[in-house]
C-alpha cells in the first residue's frame, strides 16, 4: 500500500522554502546597496553629496541579520518536521509489510482414478514412404508429376535424356558381334584340327602295324605316333580357344544387358501406389546415378503412429488392441486404430516401449507428420491397480540441484520443500511415486517461496474443465 501525504504540510513547507529564499534576496540586496554606496563615498569623497545617503548602524544590520536567521531557520524547521513525520510514517508501513504474512493459494493433493486410460503424444507417418533416385546419370528431360499428385504403380514420372548410354549400347553390340565372329572362328580351327588329329591317328596305326611287321624302322614309326599326340594336343588347345570365346560372348551379352536396362531406368517410374510429397529437381538439372533425389512418394491409405509408451505402462501394451487418436486440427473428431505391434524392448535411454498403432486414411483427412494424442485404452487392463499414484499440478514442481521438491504447507503454517519422485507426465499434471501422501497440503505456483516461511494459506480456486483438465482427469 502506499501511502499519501495529506496537502497541508506539503503547502506549508513549500511557503516556508520560498518564504526563506525571499529573505535572502533582501539581505543581499541590502548588502549590494550599502557596498556600492561605500565605493562612490571612497572616489568621491571631495565632492559635495547629492543626496542624503543611508547608513544603517550596526545595530541595524545585526538586527536584519537575527531576523534572517530566524526566518531560515523557521522554514527549515517547517520542511523538515513534515519530512521526517513522513519518513517515520513509511518506514512503519514497509516495516509492517515486512513482517506481514503473505497469502498463497493451496490445493490438497488427490490420487488419480485407478480406471486410468494412457494418453500419450505420437508422431503420424506414411505406412510407406521411399525416396525415388536416380540409377542413369544424364539431364532431366521431362518430369510428368509435381508435389500432390496421386501415381499408380509402373506410373511414368520423368524421363532423364542420356544419349552417351545410347552409344555404349551400340558399342556392346559390336562387341558382341566381334566375339561372336571370334567364336566361329575357333570353331572352324577346331574343325580343322580335328581332320588333322583324324589323319594322324591313321597313319600312326598304320606305321606302327609296319613296325609290327619289321617292314619299316623303328625310327620312322615313332615320329609318326609322336605327330599324332601333337595332333591331339592341338586339338584340345582348339577346344580351350572355343570355351574362351563362348565366354566372351557371354560377357559381352551380360553388358549389353547391363545398358540396356539402364536404359530402361531413363524412364522414372512409381514403385507402388501413393502421393508425391516431394519434388526436388526441375526440367533440365544434372542427375547423377544413385545420389540425386528426384522425388518422395508415400503411401496414405493408412498411415501409422509411433508412440513411446512408459515402463510403468509397456507391460499391459499388446498386439490387436484398440487406441483412438485426436488431433488439435480436428476438435470434436476422434480417428480409430490398432495396435499393429511394439518393440518388445525399451529403450534404455528413455526406459520406453516403441509401439506402432496402425489407423485407416481413406478419405484423406490425415497427413503424414500430423502431431496426435493417443489413447491406448487400457483402463479395463489397469484397474488391478491397488495404489493408484498422486497428482500435482505441473507448476508445483520445483527442480534444483537437490532434485524435484514441491511446497508442502505444514499445519503450522509454514512451507517445507519436499523431495518427490516424479512418475508419468501428463503435461499440465504430474504422478508423483512417493514423497507425498493422499491429502497434502501443497503450493500449486510456489514462485520464490522459501523453506520454512510462514504464510497464509488459501484454497484455491477450482480451475474450468478444459481439454487439458479433463485428460488429466482421467488418469
Amino acid at each position: 500500500m502506499r501511502y499519501t501525504e495529506p496537502d497541508q504540510p506539503e503547502s506549508d513547507e513549500l511557503n516556508a522554502v520560498e518564504a526563506a529564499k525571499r529573505l535572502e534576496r533582501e539581505v543581499e540586496d541590502l548588502k549590494r546597496q550599502l557596498r556600492e554606496q561605500q565605493r562612490l563615498a571612497a572616489n568621491s569623497s571631495h565632492a559635495a553629496p547629492a543626496g542624503r545617503l543611508w547608513h544603517p548602524s550596526g545595530l541595524t544590520i545585526a538586527a536584519i541579520f537575527i531576523v534572517a536567521t530566524l526566518l531560515i531557520a523557521g522554514a527549515f524547521l517547517a520542511g523538515y518536521i513534515p519530512l521526517a513525520k513522513r519518513t517515520v510514517v513509511l518506514r512503519g508501513e514497509a516495516q509492517q509489510q515486512e513482517q506481514a504474512v503473505p497469502r498463497v493459494e493451496v490445493i490438497q493433493v488427490s490420487r488419480s482414478s485407478p480406471n486410468s486410460e494412457l494418453e500419450l503424444p505420437g508422431d503420424i507417418q506414411a505406412i510407406t514412404e521411399a525416396p525415388i533416385l536416380a540409377r542413369a546419370e544424364g539431364y532431366l528431360a521431362r518430369r510428368l508429376v509435381d508435389i500432390g499428385d496421386r501415381v499408380q504403380a509402373g506410373q511414368l514420372l520423368a524421363e532423364i535424356a542420356a544419349p552417351e548410354l545410347g552409344q555404349q549400347v551400340s558399342q556392346a553390340k559390336a562387341n558382341l558381334q566381334q566375339a561372336q565372329a571370334a567364336l566361329d572362328q575357333a570353331l572352324a580351327n577346331q574343325e580343322q584340327g580335328k581332320t588333322n588329329l583324324e589323319l594322324a591317328r591313321v597313319t600312326a596305326e598304320r606305321w606302327k602295324s609296319l613296325q609290327d611287321q619289321g617292314v619299316v624302322s623303328r625310327q620312322d614309326n615313332d615320329q609318326y605316333q609322336a605327330g599324332y599326340r601333337a595332333q591331339l594336343a592341338n586339338v584340345q588347345a582348339l577346344e580351350k580357344a572355343v570355351a574362351a570365346q563362348r565366354s566372351n560372348i557371354a560377357a559381352a551379352e551380360a553388358n549389353l544387358a547391363r545398358l540396356e536396362d539402364m536404359q530402361d531406368y531413363l524412364s522414372v517410374k512409381a514403385p507402388f501406389d501413393g502421393v508425391v510429397t516431394m519434388r526436388n529437381l526441375d526440367v533440365g538439372a544434372l542427375v547423377n546415378s544413385g545420389s540425386t533425389l528426384l522425388f518422395r512418394i508415400a503411401q496414405t491409405g493408412t498411415l501409422r503412429a509411433y508412440v513411446n509408451v512408459p515402463q510403468t505402462s509397456a507391460s499391459f501394451i499388446r498386439p490387436g488392441q484398440s487406441a483412438r487418436l485426436s488431433i488439435s486440427s480436428f476438435p470434436g473428431r476422434s480417428f480409430s486404430g490398432t495396435v499393429a505391434r511394439t518393440a518388445n524392448a525399451l529403450d534404455p535411454a528413455s526406459r520406453t516401449l516403441l509401439v506402432e498403432v496402425q489407423l485407416p486414411n481413406a478419405d484423406g483427412a490425415l497427413l503424414p507428420g500430423m502431431y496426435a494424442q493417443v489413447d491406448l485404452g487400457v483402463s479395463s487392463t489397469l484397474q488391478a491397480r491397488t495404489a493408484a499414484p498422486l497428482l500435482v499440478p505441473a507448476d508445483a514442481l520445483i527442480v534444483r540441484s537437490e532434485g524435484a521438491q514441491v511446497a508442502v504447507v505444514r499445519p503450522d503454517r509454514r512451507v517445507h520443500l519436499q523431495k518427490i519422485e516424479p512418475g508419468r507426465d501428463y503435461g499440465d499434471r504430474l504422478e508423483v511415486l512417493s514423497g507425498l501422501q493422499d491429502g497434502d497440503t501443497i503450493v500449486p505456483n510456489p514462485g520464490d517461496l522459501r523453506d520454512g516461511m510462514e504464510i497464509d494459506p488459501v484454497p484455491a480456486a477450482p480451475k474450468g474443465e478444459g481439454p487439458a483438465g479433463k485428460r488429466a482427469g482421467k488418469q
